[in-house]
């Protein structure tokens, strides 16, 4: 079977899966970290080119065994370190990192990677951040004693610090950015979880209330109109009558109540918007006056909000933004707006879908962007009418 593109992509994406667990939520980084090692195969070039004498040490072919030789123990030893559990372990992992560093480094004046690899995988692993800087001062202390004994320039180890700094840094912050992300999106998906615990429950007593009384009326009127059956039949088909009528009023109510499972909550949207933006530094609040929704309102109220939110997280670059509901003139209103860099409009799937479901409820939507001056949008929708108010258990006041 010849070998295509796509089986090569997926083995080569197994193998990445075995060497570097996905748990740990670090991708392809340990894998492009290994271009490192080119750095202990400086000398070597140097000499291949005839440039011996830019570097203060060149490379011997025995240097060059000690420092192949070297790689083929560091790399079971790397891989390792991703995979073992054990705090005792991963100590273990990168000691015998370091002290291949300290090993080479009198044949091969390049070894310092080693002690970088050392510093920077330490910043990966759990555990407080004060034992992970204690860890990165003693190696470089060692690598310090180890300069001066082999009476190297002092400039092996500053670049050696500076480079194992920015490594140890970098890759600490990429974890906790990772580990965070991971924590939101949790945050998030509790948000909404609570959210539709809790809307099921106010349907499922609204359901209790409905049906108890429904299903009452209906025994009381099928009870009356058995005992009129053989007195007066005329009368019994009136009662008959009036239990279809029950009936079908009931199931009517129900499945409008049923309808409100499926609805995206506006409460529930706003608290996502809230997490989901302040974690970004985005100062966000909302005032949300007291308006009696239908499902079918809130649910492209909300989504409307969620399409609003995402785009100011991803491209308004904003400082504040704020959410604002109200009722007026038999309309409900509801304005989004951040103080972001603005940008021209241009319509998207996200854009385009959310008017089409404000249109088909006989709503408007307005945005209002330009360079420099934030973004706003505007979503008003009509309220039912007085004259035919929704069933209780189809709507229900919204309030901040």
């Amino acid at each position: 079977m010849p070998l295509t593109m796509r089986t090569f992509q997926a083995r080569l994406l197994r193998l990445r899966q075995w060497l570097v667990p996905d748990e740990l939520g670090l991708g392809w980084a340990p894998l492009y970290m290994l271009g490192y090692l080119v750095f202990l195969f400086l000398p070597a070039i140097f000499n291949f080119l005839g440039t011996r004498e830019l570097l203060w040490f060149g490379m011997e072919n025995g240097q060059l065994l000690a420092t192949l030789a070297s790689v083929v123990v560091f790399l079971p030893i790397y891989f390792l370190s991703y995979r073992v559990r054990s705090a005792a372990a991963e100590g273990a992992c990168l000691l015998a990192i370091a002290g291949l560093g300290y090993a080479l480094l009198p044949f091969n004046s390049f070894a310092n990677t080693y002690v970088i690899y050392a510093v920077a995988i330490a910043a990966t692993i759990d555990g407080a951040l004060r034992y992970k800087l204690a860890w990165m001062i003693g190696v470089f202390a060692v690598f310090l004693l180890q300069v001066i004994a082999l009476n190297y320039p002092l400039f092996v180890f500053a670049i050696t610090l500076l480079v194992g700094v920015a490594a140890f840094f970098s890759n600490h912050f990429y974890v906790e950015n990772r580990r965070k992300g991971a924590e939101l999106k949790l945050s998030h998906d509790e948000v909404r979880r609570l959210a539709a615990l809790a809307e099921r429950e106010r349907i499922g007593r609204d359901l209790h209330d409905l049906l108890g009384h429904t299903l009452s009326l209906v025994a009381l009127k099928s009870e009356l109109a058995g005992k009129l059956l053989d007195r007066d039949v005329a009368a019994a088909r009136r009662e008959i009558d009036e239990v279809m009528r029950v009936a079908r009023d009931a199931l009517s109510q129900v499945r409008r109540a049923v309808t409100g499972i499926r609805a995206a909550g506006l409460a529930a949207e706003l608290a996502s918007a809230k997490l989901l933006l302040e974690s970004g530094g985005v100062a966000f609040r909302y005032a949300l006056a007291d308006v009696a929704l239908t499902p079918e309102l809130e649910t492209v109220l909300a989504l409307g909000v969620r399409e609003a939110v995402t785009n100011i997280q991803r491209h308004a670059r904003a400082l504040r933004a704020e959410v604002a509901l109200e009722q007026r003139h038999g309309r409900v209103l509801l304005r989004i707006g951040d103080d972001g860099r603005g940008s021209a409009i241009v319509p998207g799937n996200g854009l385009t879908g959310m008017r089409e479901r404000i249109e088909a409820l006989g709503g408007d939507l307005r945005i209002d962007s330009a360079p420099g001056r934030g973004t706003r949008v505007e979503i008003e929708l009509p309220l039912p009418e007085p004259s035919s108010p929704a069933p209780a258990a189809a709507s229900r006041p919204i309030a901040s």
